[in-house]
């Protein structure tokens, strides 16, 4: 399962980030490491963004770059 998968309300644990590059380096300083927990907050009314709790704090990412992160259900 990927983030753009998750409800509002879920909770997962990430498993592997799938992008490379500066995206996929930019999602790991935000905090997006394999074995931490994240909520889903709500989607955005047009569907893009999706919010986050990730550590303590609200991030909002594209569905294009959530896609990019396995998960697991909690």
């Amino acid at each position: 399962m990927t983030l753009d998968e998750m409800k509002p309300g879920q909770e997962c644990r990430i498993l592997k980030v799938n992008i490379g590059g500066a995206t996929g380096q930019r999602l790991l300083d935000m905090g997006f490491i394999p074995g931490t927990k994240v909520r889903v907050i709500r989607n955005a009314p047009l569907v893009d963004p999706v919010e986050f709790n990730v550590r303590g704090y609200h991030v909002s990412l594209r569905h294009s770059e959530a896609k990019g992160v396995e998960v697991e259900l909690q």
